[in-house]
């Protein structure tokens, strides 16, 4: 008699994200095929002279079994997600970098090759999955930690120094750490289609507000669930405003960085564009299961 595993399941939802986001997710060895990888990226981080991944580096990856995969689009390459091994104790592997093109945007491709890797680390024993995003950025807030259900467990500040792409150039690199438990409930939910939403527990306190004209604006920090915003576009922001958005980073820095060095933790990011933040010791309830596009 067969048993039904978490890695089967885990690819039967890998199998219907790509069909809903119309495409197809594989992973890439042949050279070519990696270098439209390294050109892909390069476009999408505009450093098309200097990729962030090289085609060396990534055969590299992909010779000794790390994820390196693609999403096409019938022959085209619109995606692309890229991971390597922790230390063996860890079993864990760390997705340093994924990425999709613009003219695809809203078809949740990045949801299909996440969910591709993950069946992927499940088929090789591995439980867990790591990554860092840029905190300022919404978009990113929601996706990781509301569609896909993982864990914002540390704040690096300016973890990568100094980097000199069009996304990043003039600012700090500071970056949530992110824990994806492949076999959680949560995640199970999630890759499926569905996810706890982020709760906010009655008595929470607004942290860190936005004002009527974009600015940050400090709050209470005394309770045991912190609100804390982020600017709606941080990205757009740095190109108008970058003083501005350098408040931003102070003041996103100043409430996270310490609440989770002091063990608190992210439990979601709602609707109004703010992290839900749990204190050490603070209760910890989900809402209600809901449908994610």
């Amino acid at each position: 008699m067969t048993t039904w595993t978490v890695a089967d399941d885990a690819q039967l939802a890998a199998d219907a994200a790509g069909r809903a986001a119309g495409v197809a997710v594989r992973t890439i060895t042949a050279v070519p095929d990696l270098a439209a990888v390294a050109g892909l990226l390069g476009a999408i981080w505009q450093r098309a002279d200097s990729p962030p991944l090289s085609t060396e580096l990534l055969r590299a990856l992909a010779t000794a079994g790390s994820y390196v995969a693609g999403a096409y689009d019938g022959d085209d390459l619109v995606g692309a997600c890229v991971g390597f091994f922790a230390e063996p104790a860890a079993g864990s592997l760390h997705s340093h970098i994924a990425g999709v093109s613009g003219a695809v945007r809203g078809r949740s491709v990045g949801f299909a090759l996440k969910v591709h890797q993950r069946a992927w680390a499940l088929a090789r024993g591995v439980g867990e999955i790591t990554w860092t995003y840029d905190p300022l950025v919404a978009r990113n807030a929601w996706f990781n930690t509301g569609k896909l259900g993982a864990a914002a467990v540390a704040y690096l500040p300016d973890h990568y120094g100094g980097m000199q792409d069009a996304l990043n150039a003039g600012d700090e690199t500071d970056r949530l750490l992110v824990r994806w438990d492949l076999a959680a409930p949560q995640v199970v939910a999630a890759c499926r289609g569905g996810a706890p939403g982020a709760a906010v527990p009655p008595g929470a306190a607004v942290a860190l507000g936005c004002s009527p004209d974009g600015a940050p604006v400090p709050g209470r920090t005394d309770a045991p669930v912190l609100l804390v915003a982020v600017p709606r576009d941080v990205e757009a922001l740095r190109r108008t405003d970058p003083a501005l958005a350098a408040r931003w980073r102070s003041a996103v820095r100043s409430v996270l960085h310490p609440v989770l060095a002091d063990g608190g933790r992210i439990t979601g990011f709602d609707r109004a564009g703010r992290y839900v933040l749990h204190q050490r010791g603070a209760e910890h309830t989900t809402g209600e299961r809901q449908p994610w596009s």
